[in-house]
């Protein structure tokens, strides 16, 4: 669905992740759906799939569809930018069907993401306060050393990530012989 509203943009760094944020004028979140994909060192192409996969529509029904904005001009350098963003929940909801998936960075981030929400409630029943600074570095610390131990494993996901290369250069294959792997037989081929 297409709005008539501009966005503004603001940076959100995630620990040692830097992304663009938008604020819609109802006060709600979105992060581009291509920034969704990049955090966890994806292809955009599984970004797409996932609003149309079984997944999503048990989340969300039928019919979602993300919102694509304008930017508020003041907040870019260049030209009217019109983003697809995705709400929070959809964005989290994707890095961790991804994570099912067998992506290694989408594991490390689910579960440093869930380890500083932890932290935050531990915190705050203890009264300890960490700026957002610190916050940002021990979640950087956090996910060095889990893509580390997730380099250490090594062989059980890196078994998936050849299937998953695998899988992907038939696709193109099939694609390059004019057959859709995803959708219906091009035929005349």
């Amino acid at each position: 669905m297409t709005t008539e509203f501009k966005a503004t943009r603001a940076t959100v760094t995630i620990g040692s992740l830097v992304v663009d944020g938008f604020m819609l004028p109802d006060g709600t979140y979105r992060m581009s759906q291509t920034q969704a994909a990049e955090c966890i060192q994806d292809d955009t192409i599984y970004a797409r799939r996932f609003l149309a996969s079984n997944a999503l529509k048990a989340l969300r029904g039928e019919g979602y569809t993300p919102d694509t904005f304008e930017v508020d001009p003041s907040d870019q350098a260049r030209g009217q930018t019109r983003i697809q963003g995705w709400t929070l929940d959809i964005v989290y909801c994707y890095w961790v069907y991804r994570c099912f998936k067998g992506n290694k960075q989408a594991f490390a981030l689910i579960v440093a993401l869930g380890t500083e929400t932890l932290e935050r409630r531990f915190d705050n029943a203890f009264g300890v306060n960490r700026s957002e600074s610190e916050r940002n570095q021990r979640l950087s610390d956090r996910l060095q050393r889990l893509q580390k131990d997730l380099d250490r494993l090594g062989e059980g996901f890196a078994l998936d990530d050849v299937i998953r290369q695998e899988r992907d250069r038939f696709e193109q294959k099939l694609i390059d012989h004019g057959i859709d792997p995803w959708g219906n037989i091009v035929t005349g081929k």
